[in-house]
């Protein structure tokens, strides 16, 4: 069902970057120099489409960026927390080994 509602937003999505792309295919100027407007230093000539496509491109590289560092706090924690697991787990097996329990207690799981 997932499958199937991904490509039924992302089909709609395709076209309509299709028809974008072929309604705009004529090049523009992307220029970087905001002084010199008639003949820029810095800039380049492509499709609108690529221009658009590239920024948007661009903004969500930077976006997942973003978020991935913001994350960083917690998949530190999650580490953190997945090694105190591990060690308790251990110091458990190890207590009921001392003490000749099977684990099959009242905290077994």
């Amino acid at each position: 069902m997932a499958t199937f509602v991904k490509y039924l937003v992302l089909a709609p999505l395709i076209v309509i970057l299709a028809l974008v792309a072929v309604a705009n295919r004529a090049p523009v100027t992307f220029s970087l120099d905001p002084f010199a407007s008639g003949a820029p230093s810095v800039g380049f000539s492509a499709p609108l489409y690529v221009i658009v496509l590239g920024a948007v491109a661009i903004g969500v590289a930077l976006g997942g960026f973003a978020s991935w560092l913001v994350q960083g706090r917690h998949r530190r924690a999650a580490r953190a927390n997945r090694k105190q697991v591990e060690r308790l787990e251990a110091e458990a097996a190890r207590l009921r080994a001392q003490t000749g329990q099977s684990g099959q207690g009242r905290l077994a799981r």
